[in-house]
């Protein structure tokens, strides 16, 4: 302890912990996307007859089922829709959802609502033969409490495509998908939803990059006694911004999306609405912070400000607004050849954010990005077209890859593994008229920069540190930091995917940990989870702790998660490649704090009949799938065969969870 005590201080890091041994899970997790009611056998999205190797699919959880999703037409009206092929495929997809965001009403701690990128509804569409096909959407989901987080009811936002309910009028959103969900309340019984889209609903490769904010109100109006109806009912999405609708992400393209809501109750900006993401350009290149804001409760945005004239390569805007009402937007910047320091940047608005101070740095850092060497690999044989899309494109031979698999998704290490980068969250405590204080979280390389032995890196290829999550508290006063930076664990390891929030006094954060994993698979040189043989194993917990002193000191660290995933499951692009998402979330008003995060525990694990012979992860990463062999014959007479796509979506493989639980 001496030697690292003494690492941290030349390292020039502020230590402030409480020793002792980690507090026990909270209360028991809580799944916020329950699209699990068990199908007759066979699955009714696959074929009459059940493909090779099919069997039904395992208990939602704990052996119980539970009543799937619901519309939320009939959520805030009572009234049935009937009609709806998303919402019945979302009952019983077993699908994937993942980057949560979950939010508490300041008028009542009682009421939660939750959102992720839920993939509940893409295999709801069949082909000419009666098998399943990726053709429904990926959207927001809406995933409502109102008992403090003990039980959630699962619906989508309205406006998706195939929206048969009332709702589907009143909203502008033009795109066949959407994703990066974010959510705020003002202080009057709103809920706002921002997302970025993409998508053409014709089925071209347009990428629309759309930025949107959909707005929810208690159904009495803002002064309602019923606090309890408080962000039900839907009014409507606005569009903020619209992208240049060019293929495969090549024009301007909208992402990283962030939103926040004046909900003081005093400041002169009370209501206010302000919406935040970074703008990309594909043929320039490059990244900027843009925002903008509604003075009539989401109905309206301003037009779209550029705040980050003055540097490049941003990601990951956030924004806090303080209890006099001032805006702050932080965000990720990257290092440049014109010398831009790598870390945290920041701008302010004392006007309710009709304008912003210059940019400036808040405080550098060494970012980390898990990388390697792509190196495409074909399988025995070739699937049939069809299956869903990856996260992103695959990477082209010899390149730098973000995220490791099977087929064309595989890197020369032979390691699998799921996207991280350097995130920055930012909060500050709306009820807190005394400070002006910006309470940071970001994760970042820490400790000795170590050669990995293969081709995967976290600084470059063949270059990796361990990483950990950081703390600051900036003074929007003195335009300085005056806390931090601060380990929040140093315990952990291979940290990623911070959160910070603070209102009514008390700070509450959350983070990924992979403390808990064997030895032998736990190591900087190694993605998380990865062991020394190959193998991969679950290696993900959230750990939580509390500050009570404005982040002074803070409580001993709390594990939420009562079972450990394996975040490197391959669930995307086919079954080739894991993808977790980019953020988890954290909520609270006083000491009420409700955290969320995306869990792999129903995953049901399987194998991939395309790998002949297995591969170096030894099946540890391949999820249940059924696919058939298909022969065709050309006009020579030659015969080919491959693989059909999977024809069993339903049965476990794609089970990628939102769970949650009440933090320290």
């Amino acid at each position: 302890m001496r030697k690292l005590l003494l690492a941290l201080i030349a390292a020039g890091l502020t230590i402030f912990w409480v020793t002792g041994a980690v507090a026990s899970t909270p209360t028991t997790d809580v799944r916020l996307t329950n699209d699990c009611v068990i199908p007759a056998t066979p699955d009714p999205a696959t074929a009459t007859t059940a493909p090779p190797g099919y069997t039904p699919p395992p208990p939602c959880s704990a052996g119980t089922t539970t009543p799937g999703y619901v519309s939320e037409y009939t959520l805030a009206t009572g009234t049935p829709v009937t009609n709806d092929p998303v919402i019945n495929e979302c009952s019983i997809a077993h699908g994937r959802q993942n980057e949560p965001a979950v939010q508490m009403d300041p008028r009542d701690t009682r009421v939660l609502l939750g959102s992720s990128n839920d993939y509940c509804g893409v295999f709801g569409t069949k082909d000419a033969n009666g098998n399943p096909t990726a053709g429904g959407p990926l959207w927001l989901g809406y995933y409502r409490s109102t008992d403090s987080g003990q039980q959630f009811v699962s619906s989508l936002v309205p406006g998706y495509p195939g929206d048969t309910s009332p709702y589907a009028a009143l909203s502008q959103a033009r795109t066949s998908g959407a994703g990066d969900p974010v959510i705020a309340w003002d202080a009057h019984g709103r809920a706002f939803f921002g997302s970025e889209s993409s998508g053409d609903p014709a089925g071209t490769k347009k990428t629309f990059g759309d930025v949107w904010v959909a707005t929810f109100d208690n159904p009495g109006g803002p002064s309602s006694a019923n606090t309890l109806r408080d962000g039900l009912r839907y009014r409507g999405t606005t569009v903020v911004a619209n992208g240049s609708s060019a293929p495969n992400l090549l024009g301007v393209f909208h992402d990283k999306t962030a939103i926040e809501a004046d909900h003081t109750g005093t400041s002169p900006c009370d209501g206010d609405v302000y919406f935040a993401w970074a703008r990309f350009s594909g043929t320039a290149g490059g990244s900027n912070a843009y925002f903008v804001r509604s003075t009539d409760h989401g109905a309206t945005f301003s037009n779209p400000k550029l705040l980050t004239s003055s540097v490049k390569n941003i990601q990951d805007p956030d924004i806090s607004v303080t209890g006099n009402g001032h805006v702050y937007i932080t965000w990720d910047q990257g290092s440049t050849n014109s010398g831009q320091t790598e870390g945290v940047g920041v701008t302010k608005s004392v006007n309710c954010g009709a304008t912003f101070s210059p940019a400036k740095t808040l405080v550098g850092y060494t970012g980390y990005s898990a990388v390697d060497v792509a190196d495409p690999q074909a399988p025995s044989k070739p699937s049939a077209p069809g299956g869903d899309v990856s996260s992103e494109e695959p990477a082209a031979s010899g390149s730098l890859a973000r995220d490791c698999g099977d087929f064309v998704d595989h890197c020369k290490s032979g390691f699998t593994f799921f996207r991280r980068v350097t995130t920055t969250r930012s909060t500050a405590d709306q009820y807190d008229t005394a400070h002006e204080w910006i309470y940071v979280t970001y994760d970042a390389s820490h400790g000795p920069v170590l050669p990995t032995g293969t081709t995967y890196g976290t600084i470059s290829s063949g270059q990796a540190a361990d990483t950990a999550a950081n703390f600051v508290r900036y003074n929007g006063v003195t335009g300085q930091v005056d806390l931090g930076p601060t380990l929040l664990d140093p315990a952990g390891a291979e940290q990623t995917f911070p959160d910070i929030s603070a209102d009514g006094g008390v700070l509450h954060t959350l983070w990924w940990d992979a403390r808990n994993a064997a030895a032998d698979c736990r190591s900087p040189i190694r993605p998380i989870g990865n062991c020394s043989d190959g193998t991969s194993v679950p290696a993900l917990d959230v750990f939580a702790k509390t500050s009570t002193d404005h982040g002074a000191t803070w409580s001993g660290s709390a594990q939420l998660t009562d079972i450990a995933s394996n975040g490197n499951r391959e669930q995307f692009d086919d079954r080739q490649v894991p993808f977790g998402g980019d953020y988890l979330w954290i909520t609270s008003k006083g000491t009420n704090s409700f955290g969320t995060w995306t869990d792999w525990r129903n995953t049901r694990a399987g194998t991939d009949a395309r790998e002949a012979p297995e591969d170096e992860d030894g099946a540890t990463t391949d999820v249940y799938q059924c696919r058939a062999t298909l022969t065709s014959t050309d006009k020579k007479g030659n015969t080919t065969k491959s693989f059909s796509t999977d024809r069993c979506p339903h049965s476990g493989g794609l089970d990628q969870n939102i769970y949650g639980d009440a933090t320290p």
